[in-house]
């Protein structure tokens, strides 16, 4: 690392806060209107001067922005950070302890809806960059920040964000977005904390199964309504319909908690690393989380058939959310799908699918990057790779550039984590400061 001596300035949290107060929530666009979207990027224009006065702004698609910071060497391959500015809804049912769109700071934390997801990890990237501008530093090669304000949506702002790049011919050195996050007790037996980077990407398909029945009266059913035959068809899809398998990185990850484990963790994570199938078996056994990192995981979403009490359903259908394993397809997933259902009377749709992401590599000169950021800011953790099991905007990247991980440099314990979509979402304000330690160093140890 340089070590560019940059002041870090006052406010981050204050900061933090205003983002927060404007409701960015992509899922409600229509009740809500385009309003506080447009006012997030005025508010970026006023918080960060610097970044706007130095770098170039494009506008891709209503919600996406794209910086470009020109590097010493702007013919070297760039890197690209990512964020993004919208959240999810809000339950109105759900009780938080602080209104979730009003930004509160209390008790040493910043309070409220896309405190974590996303806007937290936007803000530290942005304080990054300010304060490097403020010292005149010129990273080593380019350097991009993108911008989507429809990632909870699915929507295409990053897609044409990654490919506009491409179709400029630019290939990124490293492309960073959010994913993991620095944690505490990261396994059973486990001393210590850990930053899970993830350096693949579980894929995502929403499949329709439906049946058609004959109609009329429920007091003369048939052996098997539309219903029944959909509800037997989804009772087929058990936790095993998918094979365990145990991707590369989690054989890694295993391997560097070992020597920090106590007790029988220490000789359980040196065998589960040397022995794959053993691994993706005991995975697939503990259930939860452990499961869904070595094998496509099935949930049943959705029901519907039928139009009264006493009247046979001529059709029904149910809705299936894939989250599809490292090395597995779309196409491939559905097929597996019918073969489990058994059943030529049951159609299977593929509604929306993206198909999982490659492996980024765990022991080239990108992770390393990101492992001597993590320990300028967060010095007592091990950086380890992991699988990310949510989506995110970073899967648009993969296939222009083999070295794409996901990575929120803030600490997030077990009841922040559940935060994230949840309630009383919250960040640290102490974790503001490291997460902006954190892209400073990055942004810094950039290579020419």
């Amino acid at each position: 690392m340089s070590g560019v001596q940059a002041e870090v300035r006052e406010g981050a949290p204050s900061r933090l806060s205003r983002m927060i107060q404007l409701p960015t929530v992509s899922a409600e666009l229509e009740e809500r209107g385009p309003g506080p979207f447009e006012a997030f990027v005025v508010l970026l224009e006023e918080l960060y001067p610097l970044v706007h006065e130095h770098l170039t702004r494009e506008r891709i698609t209503e919600f996406g922005l794209l910086f470009r910071w020109a590097g010493r060497d702007s013919a070297a391959d760039p890197a690209v950070l990512m964020a993004h500015y919208d959240v999810v809804p809000v339950d109105e049912s759900d009780t938080w302890s602080f209104p979730p769109f009003e930004g509160r700071i209390e008790g040493g934390f910043v309070h409220g809806r896309g405190a974590l997801d996303d806007k937290g990890p936007l803000l530290v990237l942005f304080e990054a960059v300010e304060n490097l501008l403020a010292v005149d530093f010129t990273p080593a090669r380019d350097v991009y920040l993108s911008l989507g304000g429809n990632e909870e949506t699915f929507g295409d702002a990053a897609r044409r964000i990654a490919e506009t790049l491409h179709e400029r011919g630019i290939t990124p050195w490293i492309v960073l977005d959010e994913g993991g996050a620095v944690t505490d007790a990261p396994l059973p037996f486990v001393s210590g904390t850990a930053a899970m980077v993830g350096v693949g990407e579980k894929g995502l398909a929403v499949v329709r199964i439906a049946a058609r029945g004959d109609g009329g009266h429920a007091s003369v059913p048939p052996p098997l309504t539309a219903v029944g035959r959909v509800a037997r068809a989804v009772n087929r899809l058990t936790p095993g319909t998918f094979p365990a398998r145990a991707p590369r990185a989690i054989q890694r990850m295993l391997g560097l908690f070992a020597p920090r484990s106590r007790g029988v963790g220490q000789p359980l994570y040196r065998l589960l690393a040397s022995w794959p199938w053993l691994n993706a078996r005991v995975f697939a056994a503990l259930g939860g989380e452990a499961a869904a990192l070595v094998r496509t995981t099935v949930a049943p979403t959705r029901l519907s058939g039928g139009t009264a009490d006493n009247v046979l359903p001529s059709q029904a259908s149910a809705t299936v959310n894939l989250r599809i394993a490292l090395g597995e397809t779309v196409h491939g997933s559905a097929k597996r799908l019918r073969r489990r259902i058994r059943d030529r009377k049951v159609r299977v749709e593929v509604l929306a699918g993206n198909d999982a992401s490659p492996e980024s590599p765990s022991d080239g000169p990108q992770f390393a990057l990101i492992s001597r950021a993590v320990g300028a800011s967060h010095p007592e953790a091990i950086t380890v790779p992991y699988v990310t099991m949510a989506a995110t905007d970073s899967r648009y990247f993969h296939r222009y550039c083999p070295a794409t991980y996901r990575f929120a440099p803030l600490t997030m314990n077990a009841a922040q984590r559940a935060s994230v979509h949840g309630v009383d979402e919250r960040v640290a304000v102490d974790e503001l400061a490291r997460g902006e330690r954190f892209h400073r160093a990055l942004i810094e140890g950039l290579p020419a």
